[in-house]
């Protein structure tokens, strides 16, 4: 997707040749023109799926879902919890993440009241790196007995092989930007 790529070239942060900082259009200001064309191409890569539910983790996933969820004949959007409240549900689906970004382990959580296994899952991520936060939300939602569609992805970098522990779950995994390494402060895409 040559805007969202256009995007990444001029305006992310690299960090240490590692992060990829996009919070100024992806995951903290957020640029709601890209997000609208993101919809639209996950729908089109996702044409021939029937897609009951979109899932997604707090707190990035959130918006990107949310609009994805238009395309998508206004489907309900339904997030991992990673900090369940009082007010949240006992009787939960639960799986163990670790963070990249925040070197870190966390639980995700979602209400069984929201995942029924007639559904037909699409997930939707900021990004895809080691892999922990999507195989968190595969092992969270095969708990659930949904069928999973496919997963969509804004931003992948395959040199840290989440592409790889996907695919050999069978679900078909696509990425809008794919970025082969960093070299030098500068993004190198497939």
């Amino acid at each position: 997707m040559q805007l969202l790529k256009d995007k990444i070239r001029n305006e992310a942060k690299i960090i240490d040749n590692r992060i990829i900082k996009v919070d100024n259009f992806l995951n903290h200001q957020l640029d709601i023109t890209l997000f609208n064309e993101i919809g639209k191409e996950f729908k089109r890569r996702f044409a021939g799926k029937e897609i009951t539910k979109i899932v997604t983790i707090e707190t990035s996933g959130i918006a990107i879902a949310s609009i994805v969820a238009q395309y998508f004949d206004n489907v309900p959007v339904v997030f991992a919890k990673k900090h369940a409240g009082l007010n949240m549900n006992q009787d939960v689906f639960e799986a163990k993440v670790y963070s990249y970004t925040k070197e870190q382990e966390y639980s995700i959580k979602i209400s069984k009241e929201f995942l029924r296994p007639n559904d037909k899952v699409l997930i939707i991520d900021d990004f895809l790196a080691s892999g922990s936060a999507l195989m968190g939300l595969i092992n969270l939602l095969s708990q659930s007995s949904v069928e999973i569609s496919g997963a969509g992805i804004v931003i992948e970098k395959t040199f840290q092989e989440g592409r790889k522990r996907i695919l050999e779950k069978g679900i078909q995994l696509e990425s809008l930007a794919i970025i082969d390494s960093i070299k030098d402060g500068q993004v190198i895409f497939k």
